[in-house]
């Protein structure tokens, strides 16, 4: 998601190494115990946090971290096991950056049966999300404090059941959009780790990243199931969508399904 317009902070970062293999319905199902440096764009930190966000990042975000996931924690990059974030054989969704977090606590709070991790770079966004779950009150969540691709490195085949991506980082200039998040280096990373039949959901108010949208995703192993003007029933508005409304853009919403 965007924090502020024109600022693009580095969600959808992809690196600038050697582009990945042509696509096909099965995608690269390894794990590389040796992944490649990645480049990162875009901010990991904004504005001067408050002190009660400073208190959620000191105290929650321990907890709620998965572990195993960064190349710290975990330089042989070793399969996860997804069933220890949550204690049990939940089914577990996905959000490939959550802004301030709303989108991601309202549908841990409707589903409470499903874990939900959710991954963000820029720890503003983070220490937004924290006193959300806090005020929430909802426990079936999990908090990677960086980039998706280093989740999807370690999650086990056919492990999520559904992904979000919403409102990504836009990156207008036609020289950035492999930098954009529906590029091979994290789509097939993405079909990897979605069981068959998962739902992918994308949401954007920039009409040339749905066109790549719709362009890049078939091809990584997903079918087009809707494209759309009209949300999902579920879905709740993000701040960012309403700012795209009083500025005038159209948000759009496509769902696909990860092939069997």
């Amino acid at each position: 998601m965007r924090e502020t317009e024109g600022r693009w902070r580095g969600l959808d970062a992809a690196g600038s190494a050697v582009q990945s293999p042509a696509m096909s319905d099965t995608p690269k199902s390894a794990f590389d115990p040796n992944p490649p440096r990645r480049n990162f764009y875009g901010r990991r930190h904004g504005k001067t946090l408050r002190q009660s966000q400073k208190g959620y990042l000191s105290e929650d975000l321990g907890e709620l971290r998965p572990r195993g996931i960064t190349v710290g924690d975990n330089p042989d990059r070793r399969p996860i096991d997804p069933a220890a974030i949550f204690g049990d054989d939940r089914p577990i969704w996905l959000e490939v950056g959550f802004g301030g977090g709303e989108h991601m606590v309202h549908m841990a709070a409707r589903y409470p049966d499903i874990g939900i991790i959710g991954c963000e770079p820029f720890i503003n966004g983070v220490a937004m999300l924290l006193g959300k779950i806090r005020n929430a009150g909802v426990t079936n969540v999990s908090v990677h404090p960086g980039d998706a691709r280093d989740l999807m490195d370690v999650l086990p085949d056919a492990s999520i059941s559904r992904a979000f991506l919403n409102y990504p980082d836009p990156w207008p200039k036609a020289r950035h959009h492999r930098r954009r998040f529906v590029t091979p280096e994290h789509l097939i990373p993405l079909a990897r780790v979605m069981k068959s039949g998962a739902e992918f959901r994308v949401a954007t108010d920039i009409p040339d990243y749905m066109r790549q949208t719709l362009e890049e995703v078939p091809q990584a192993g997903f079918d087009l199931v809707g494209d759309s003007p009209v949300a999902w029933d579920d879905w709740l508005s993000t701040r960012y969508e309403q700012k795209a409304l009083r500025e005038g853009r159209v948000p759009h919403y496509a769902t696909f399904r990860r092939k069997g």
